[in-house]
């Protein structure tokens, strides 16, 4: 059942996007209000709306089944199974459908080919499809995939499932690695799953060479392996892997990082890292297109200053005594046309009362301070939040923003390289403020930290690196004594010494303003220089509390250099 695998290596040299050498080429020089981040180069299919199941060898795994059954399969009567040759037998999806009714069958063989028109109709109204091959695809039958991509997408982007057994299972991706009389091509092909060439029936001893000879060949891919009886199931942008096997994920190699590879196999038991049984398939892309840009955090970024305007930088946890009026007076007060900006993972304003609830308690709290004018601000569509002038109109005359706590890297997926974007760092350019707690502290730095979709254990996270940038030459983390995250930020340091590693602790924070931080709140705000020597045995940062100046510029705390009141000669008493 395995694809026909060849041990022929194929290179080709990988290209800097001319366009991403000019955006970043000149990056020391420029402030941190300077717009230099690149729609178009980062995805804006964040995630697929309903499910992609991919299984190789005659055995599926029951919980696989389970799943198709319950996102859109055979139980809701509007299902198509589509098989390409007559190798059924024993086949679990096969056993499961002969039992059904309702089930649309179509077999597609050189002697008796599938009527198109038919078939499309059938698929314009299912909620699931399965296709099975036991051999690889004769022309005819590719021939007819390339026919139906459409009607399969479509049953995707109305929330069903569509699923694979067997080699069909290498047409899931954007292309197909064939290798045929050793020469290797890379054919256009289903994309089902985004951005990604599968490998089914992989054997990683035997295929490791084949499958990065594909990735040198489109280095913005990901590589996917899946062995013989295993099942990969991708619902929304998660992967998750069903089977005894593991299924192999990898990234092409650059001069400078070094190739990526990923096992994972599916969860065992309640101590099963998600690390290990989960990927999440939009930051292996960005980290595909990161691959292929100049190098960032840059060598030599510029050093942290906010010309104009004011961050508030919290470290979750609650806010600072009186933090949120000094907010909003410095917003204009009365006058401040104040935008509060959520960290959601969901594509639209939530219908949940919980979390509108939570939403608009901002927002009343600043009407209640009399403010002129609140907006929540939210999307997931990156066209939406690029283009959509109505929706980006109140970014235009605002002048404070506060951005919610959550988890990071879904304010890098909305924003990012967005016309918002640009109005945001405008907001500040223009003497506004911006502020955030949590995740909307860590989101001001340009290096983000802490962003990895998965799980929030890890300060580094390939793919979710970048931040919007209000301060630049800075990487932010939060919730930091009390959750223990100094050993994290040492790590970042050592990789990323250029950096000013900053750690803030809840309920404190930094106000900012030109390259002066006062720190206020309860708690500290630790400082990791790599500019001054790591002692052993010492610690390698230095923590400031409440009522502390701290000069991001220099890195170095101001001292209070005022002269103090001369002393009274005896004849002036």
């Amino acid at each position: 059942m395995r694809q026909t695998i060849s041990p022929f290596r194929f290179s080709v040299p990988i290209f800097f996007p001319l366009v991403a050498l000019f955006i970043y080429g000149s990056m020391t020089q420029l402030n941190a209000q300077s717009f230099t981040e690149e729609f178009s180069i980062w995805p804006t299919d964040l995630k697929i709306n309903g499910t992609v199941i991919a299984c190789t060898g005659q055995t599926v795994d029951a919980d696989a089944v389970k799943i198709f059954d319950r996102s859109g399969g055979v139980k809701k009567g509007k299902f198509v199974f589509l098989w390409f040759d007559t190798g059924l037998d024993g086949n679990e999806f096969k056993q499961i459908l002969d039992r059904k009714e309702g089930v649309q069958r179509y077999g597609e063989t050189a002697e008796s080919p599938i009527e198109l028109e038919t078939l499309t109709a059938a698929l314009a109204d299912a909620t699931g499809v399965m296709m099975f091959s036991s051999q690889p695809l004769i022309p005819e039958a590719e021939k007819l995939l390339d026919q139906i991509r459409d009607e399969l997408h479509h049953v995707i982007d109305e929330g069903g499932v569509v699923g694979g057994v067997g080699p069909i299972v290498g047409h899931f991706g954007k292309v197909r690695h064939q290798a045929i009389h050793e020469m290797s091509m890379m054919l256009d092909d289903l994309e089902l799953i985004p951005d990604a060439i599968v490998y089914g029936g992989y054997l990683d001893d035997e295929d490791r060479n084949f499958m990065f000879s594909g990735l040198a060949s489109k280095p913005y891919s990901v590589g996917i392996g899946i062995p013989a009886n295993t099942s990969i199931v991708l619902k929304g942008r998660k992967i998750r892997v069903y089977g005894k096997n593991k299924a192999t994920f990898a990234l092409m190699a650059n001069e400078r990082t070094p190739v990526r590879i990923k096992q994972i196999g599916e969860v065992t038991g309640r101590r099963t890292s998600p690390y290990d049984s989960m990927i999440d398939l939009t930051a292996w892309r960005r980290d595909a297109i990161e691959r292929q840009l100049p190098p960032f955090p840059v060598a030599d970024p510029p050093v942290p200053n906010v010309e104009k305007g004011t961050l508030f930088i919290v470290g979750g946890g609650g806010l600072p005594e009186d933090m949120m009026k000094d907010f909003v007076e410095r917003a204009g007060g009365e006058d401040a046309h104040l935008i509060y900006i959520p960290c959601s993972e969901q594509d639209e304003k939530p219908v949940n009362d919980r979390l509108i609830n939570q939403w608009e308690s901002k927002v009343k709290q600043w009407e209640s301070m009399g403010v002129a004018s609140t907006t929540i601000f939210h999307t997931k569509d990156r066209n939406k939040a690029n283009s959509d002038e109505g929706f980006l109109a109140p970014l235009k005359g605002a002048t404070g923003i506060w951005f919610g706590g959550g988890r990071q890297w879904n304010f890098a997926d909305s924003y990012y390289g967005t016309e918002a974007h640009k109005l945001m760092k405008e907001v500040l350019a223009r003497g506004g403020v911006i502020g955030g707690s949590s995740a909307g502290a860590s989101i001001q730095g340009d290096y983000l930290a802490r962003a990895n979709p998965v799980a929030n254990f890890d300060i580094m996270a390939p793919g979710y690196e970048r931040g919007l940038g209000f301060i630049t030459g800075v990487a932010i983390d939060q919730h930091f004594s009390q959750r223990g995250r100094q050993k994290d930020m040492t790590q970042l340091a050592d990789r990323y010494p250029q950096l000013l590693g900053i750690g803030i602790d809840e309920t404190t924070a930094l106000i900012v303003e030109g390259s002066k931080a006062e720190i206020v709140g309860k708690g500290k705000v630790f400082f990791y220089n790599r500019g001054l020597p790591v002692v052993p045995g010492e610690d390698d940062f230095v923590a400031v509390e409440a009522g502390t100046v701290y000069d991001l510029a220099k890195r170095e705390l101001v001292v209070d250099e005022s002269p103090s009141e001369p002393e009274q000669d005896a004849c002036d008493q």
